[in-house]
């Protein structure tokens, strides 16, 4: 089988209130991959349905090949798990909550233990009731790694840590799927998401708006554009723009002397979808300046969240001016 979860029609409900309105996605193995959400959209209940913390009201889940309802201790030592609300045991060390853990979970290498926690610049030997919020997650994430699962499922998992920090994090998910595990990971953070998985799943309200790549994301994601020509008139690159699939919200000018060579047009838009066919057209002109902005990916998700399309009307009121 070569999914490592499969979600149909799942739906949660909490008493009379419905959470999860029937998800529907798969996850193949040896991939990452991404949630992402407001808070409350229902990630949380998601991951927890597939760990069979809590129960789906409706629907089927398959997790390595088995129902998680009644596949019992043993799907559950081939997956790492952390938590979004982590909670620790005060009166104890890192250390002596990571053995306890590691008779749960199955044999753990003491040397892997140490490699992570020199990794995540962890004390293991410090009581846990000291640790701060950064360090507490690390060593939420050292045991979820530490006993090499065949899935990880992580919820919100830089949270509270730092940069370098959330670098190592993106290392140790790179390596852990080199060694063929499977990672489901849930953010509201586009950037923690975009960094790190091949296929994002966006959740609104309990239900997937989309299930995409970041590359595919990308390219619907709408781009700013402005350039500069000269030796053409203002409505020949309107039609010029108007040719090219995607463009919206265009805007040309004729620009006086002061500074620029007589019979200058200036022209801005946006683009949304891919950049070839709008340089093929512009190829055509004689352009003094041009500048494409890189694609606004947080603007493309919040579209999303709020049921926009991320596709707009191509003239913006009162555009063309002349």
């Amino acid at each position: 089988m070569n999914q490592a979860i499969v979600v149909e029609g799942l739906r949660k409900k909490f008493g009379s209130r419905e959470v999860l309105h029937g998800l529907n996605f798969a996850v193949e193995r040896g991939t990452v991959f991404g949630v992402i959400g407001p808070n409350g959209a229902g990630k949380t209940t998601t991951m927890r349905c597939l760990l069979d913390i809590i129960r789906p009201s409706a629907g089927s889940v398959s997790v390595l090949g088995q129902d998680p309802r009644s596949a019992g201790t043993g799907l559950r030592r081939r997956i790492g798990y952390l938590p979004g609300e982590l909670h620790l045991e005060n009166r104890t060390t890192g250390r002596r909550m990571l053995e306890h853990f590691a008779a749960i979970s199955g044999p753990v290498e003491p040397r892997h233990v140490n490699e992570l926690a020199e990794r995540l610049n962890l004390d293991l030997d410090r009581q846990t009731r000291k640790l701060s919020k950064g360090n507490k997650q690390k060593l939420g994430l050292l045991q979820a790694f530490m006993h090499k699962p065949e899935l990880l499922v992580l919820d919100e998992p830089t949270s509270g840590l730092d940069p370098l920090v959330q670098q190592v994090f993106h290392a140790m998910v790179r390596e852990a799927v080199d060694d063929g595990a499977t990672v489901f990971l849930s953010s509201h953070v586009l950037s923690e998401v975009q960094q790190a998985a091949d296929a994002v799943a966006i959740l609104r309200d309990g239900e997937i708006v989309t299930v995409s790549t970041v590359e595919a994301l990308r390219t619907a994601a709408v781009r700013q554009l402005r350039f500069n020509s000269t030796g053409t008139e203002a409505h020949d690159v309107d039609a010029l723009l108007a040719r090219v699939p995607g463009v919206a919200n265009v805007a040309v000018r004729e620009l006086k002397a002061d500074g620029h060579a007589a019979g200058t047009v200036e022209a801005t838009a946006t683009l949304s979808g891919h950049v070839q066919p709008l340089i093929q057209e512009l190829a055509t002109l004689k352009l003094t300046e041009l500048v494409l902005e890189e694609p606004d990916l947080e603007e493309a998700v919040l579209n999303l969240y709020s049921g926009q399309s991320p596709q707009l009307g191509r003239h913006a009121e009162g555009a063309h001016r002349a």
